[in-house]
C-alpha cells in the first residue's frame, strides 16, 4: 500500500514536471533580472515564445501519432525565403513579367510551401513506410536546401513592400500589437483554440488518439491510418511555415538559415508538456506550457550571457533530457499498474 502511494505520488510529479520547471524558472529569472517580471519585458518575450508555441502545436499532432517531424525548423526558414522572393518581386521571365503579389496572397503561398513539404513527407512515411526519423530528417535538409537556392544563400532585407505596388502589411505578423499584444500571441492562440476543438470534437481527433495509441486496433476498427498520418505531417508543416513568416516579419528580413534547431524547440515543448513519444497522450495546454518553459530557458541563457554556442549544446541536452524523463514515466506507469493489480489480488483474496 505505502510504495502504492508513493508511485502514485512520483506520477503526480512527472504530470506537473512542466508547471514545476515554469515555476522554478520565472523564480530564478525574476531574481538574476530586474526587468524580467516587468509587464513590456513579459509581452515581448511572449511574442517571441509564440513563435515556437504556433510550431510545437503541429509537432504535437504528429507526435500523438507516433511520428516526429525534424524539417520544421528548415520549413519555417524555407517559408521566409519565399515570402522574401515573392514581396521583392517573382520574375516570371518567361512572360517577361515581375509580379509582386499582394500580402495575403504571400502569406497563402508560403503556407501552401510548408504543406507541400509535409505532403511529401506524409507520403513518404504512409506509401513508401520510410521511418518517419529519416523521411523528415532528409526533408530538413531538403528545405534547407532549396532555401538556399532560391535565395543564393543572401538575405532578404526589403520586405516592407511598396504601395503602388500593393503589397505592404507584411510587418503585421510580427511588428504590430492589436489590442497591446504582439500578433503573433492572436495567432497562436487562434492555432491553439483550433487544435483543441479538432482533437476533442472532430472524429479526426478521435482518430489520432486511436491511431497513437494502438495503430493495428484502430485500423480494425475503421480509422482511415494513412489519411490520418499524412495530415498531420500536412499541418504541422503549415504551422511551421506560419512560423516562418512571423519570424521574418518581426526581423524585417528574411535568411535562408532562419528556424535552425526549431525542431529541437518544438519536440522539447510537446514531450516537457505531457505527450508521450509513443504516441496517443498530449495536450495543447500543456505543449502551451512546455512552449513557454522552453522559451524561458533560452532567454535565461540569453540574459545570463551564454554564448549561442553553448545555448545549442544545452538545448540539446535538454531535449535528451525531456525524452529520458517520458522513458522514466512510462517505465513508471507500468510499475504503478504491476503494484496496483498486486494489490487488488492481495485484497481479493
Amino acid at each position: 500500500m505505502a510504495q502504492a502511494r508513493r508511485l502514485s505520488l512520483l506520477a503526480g510529479l512527472f504530470e506537473l514536471r512542466a508547471l514545476i520547471a515554469l515555476a522554478a524558472l520565472i523564480a530564478v529569472l525574476g531574481l538574476l533580472s530586474d526587468s524580467f517580471l516587468t509587464v513590456p519585458n513579459l509581452i515581448t518575450m511572449a511574442g517571441h515564445i509564440a513563435v515556437n508555441g504556433v510550431i510545437a502545436l503541429g509537432m504535437l499532432l504528429v507526435i500523438l501519432k507516433g511520428g516526429i517531424d525534424l524539417s520544421v525548423g528548415s520549413v519555417a526558414g524555407l517559408s521566409g525565403v519565399v515570402a522574401g522572393e515573392l514581396l521583392e518581386g517573382l520574375d516570371l521571365r518567361f512572360v517577361d513579367v515581375i509580379a509582386y503579389p499582394p500580402v495575403w496572397g504571400v502569406i497563402v503561398l508560403c503556407v501552401a510551401v510548408g504543406m507541400l513539404v509535409g505532403l511529401v513527407n506524409g507520403v513518404l512515411v504512409t506509401r513508401f513506410e520510410v521511418a518517419p526519423f529519416i523521411a523528415t530528417l532528409g526533408m530538413l535538409y531538403v528545405a534547407r536546401g532549396l532555401a538556399l537556392l532560391i535565395s543564393g544563400g543572401s538575405t532578404y532585407t526589403d520586405l516592407d513592400g511598396s504601395p503602388e505596388l500593393g503589397n505592404t502589411g507584411f510587418g503585421l505578423l510580427g511588428d504590430e500589437r492589436p489590442l497591446g499584444l504582439p500578433t503573433s500571441i492572436w495567432i497562436m492562440i487562434a492555432l491553439a483554440v483550433v487544435v483543441m476543438l479538432v482533437l476533442t470534437r472532430t472524429p479526426f481527433g478521435r482518430w489520432l488518439y486511436a491511431a497513437g495509441g494502438n495503430e493495428r486496433a484502430a485500423e480494425l476498427s475503421g480509422v482511415p491510418i494513412r489519411r490520418v498520418k499524412t495530415v498531420v505531417y500536412v499541418i504541422s508543416g503549415a504551422c511551421a511555415a506560419l512560423a516562418g513568416l512571423i519570424i521574418a516579419s518581426g526581423l524585417t528580413v528574411a535568411v535562408p538559415q532562419a528556424g535552425e534547431t526549431y525542431e529541437l524547440n518544438a519536440i522539447a515543448a510537446v514531450i516537457l508538456g505531457g505527450a508521450a513519444l509513443s504516441g496517443g497522450r498530449g495536450t495543447v495546454p500543456g505543449t502551451l506550457v512546455g512552449a513557454v518553459v522552453i522559451g524561458l530557458l533560452a532567454y535565461g541563457l540569453t540574459i545570463l550571457y551564454v554564448s549561442v554556442f553553448w545555448q545549442i549544446l544545452i538545448k540539446g541536452a535538454v531535449v535528451i533530457l525531456v525524452v529520458m524523463l517520458d522513458q522514466g514515466r512510462q517505465r513508471l506507469r507500468r510499475h504503478r499498474a504491476a503494484v496496483s493489480a498486486m494489490v487488488a489480488d492481495v485484497r481479493a483474496g
